[in-house]
């Protein structure tokens, strides 16, 4: 039978060729793809990402090009995102510890989980978070999507995450440890070197925020720990880390091979790459 994916984007804007590259080496394996963003709205790409004349401040050259243009704006433009699932109405949301009647309402949310997680784990065969700036708003600090991680986490279910994407994998934490479940993991993201110092901005909002609110390595290397490990691969055309269950892209031209090595997880049983 042919695999299912379940893609997860950000409702405030994703890059284009973050979404364009896995979707190639899924499709031309005929995977079945679901979309999902956090409350059921169509997902929207960043205009940057559609432009093969952007110039990347910090790489100081053009980073799309223009096929890759081309295919992310066709992509943007067709009806094939237009009804994504909605994780609100998918999972549901951990009650307050105010709630007047928390245990209860606590006790019927793990339910509620445990029966929506099986759902999703019966129906998919890996997770997909892709990048851009947007999943700095909804995705990273998204206690629904930690739950969704932690379970394809938990059923040794591959996890491709890129970019900014990453930091959604670093956030997924069991609440009585607080660890993340990249402890003594091996992960590549966005580096510090290749962070914007102005100009990070997002679809929908009139806003500048100068430069990311965080920087993702330092988040990468404290959710790593000692016995793993933030690669940055600095200078190098590509990054793209295997340490199964998790494949980790570290930014825009990572995207085609970190779809294609997901492709060798699921087909293959690649368990370790770029490290």
């Amino acid at each position: 039978m042919s695999k299912r994916i379940l893609v997860v984007l950000s409702e405030y804007g994703y890059w284009g060729e973050e979404l364009v590259g896995p979707l190639a080496a899924f499709d031309k394996h005929a995977y079945r793809t679901t979309f999902l963003t956090p409350n059921g709205k169509r997902p929207q790409a960043l205009p940057p990402s559609l432009d093969p004349h952007y110039i990347d401040p910090p790489l100081g050259r053009t980073v799309t090009t223009r096929d890759m243009a081309h295919q992310a704006r066709a992509l943007d433009a067709s009806s094939r995102l237009d009804t994504p699932l909605s994780l609100a109405e998918v999972l549901p949301e951990r009650p307050y510890f105010s709630a007047l009647n928390h245990l209860r309402d606590l006790e019927d949310y793990h339910r509620r989980l445990a029966g929506a997680t099986a759902e999703l784990l019966a129906g998919f065969d890996a997770l997909v978070v892709v990048g851009g700036s947007g999943p700095i708003v909804d995705l990273a600090n998204n206690e629904r999507l930690h739950e969704l991680i932690l379970a394809f986490a938990a059923h040794d279910k591959p996890i491709l995450a890129e970019c900014y994407g990453v930091a959604a994998l670093a956030f997924a934490r069991d609440l009585d440890t607080r660890t993340s479940i990249l402890w003594g993991r091996h992960v590549t993201g966005h580096p510090k070197e290749y962070d914007y110092k102005d100009g990070t901005g997002f679809v929908g909002v009139d806003l500048n925020m100068g430069p990311p609110p965080y920087p993702l390595e330092y988040i990468l290397r404290d959710a790593t720990g000692p016995d793993g490990a933030f690669h940055g691969n600095v200078g190098r055309p590509t990054s793209v880390v295997v340490d199964f269950p998790f494949v980790t892209a570290r930014s825009t031209p990572d995207s085609v091979l970190a779809g294609e090595l997901l492709v060798e997880v699921l087909e293959n049983g690649l368990r370790r790459h770029g490290w």
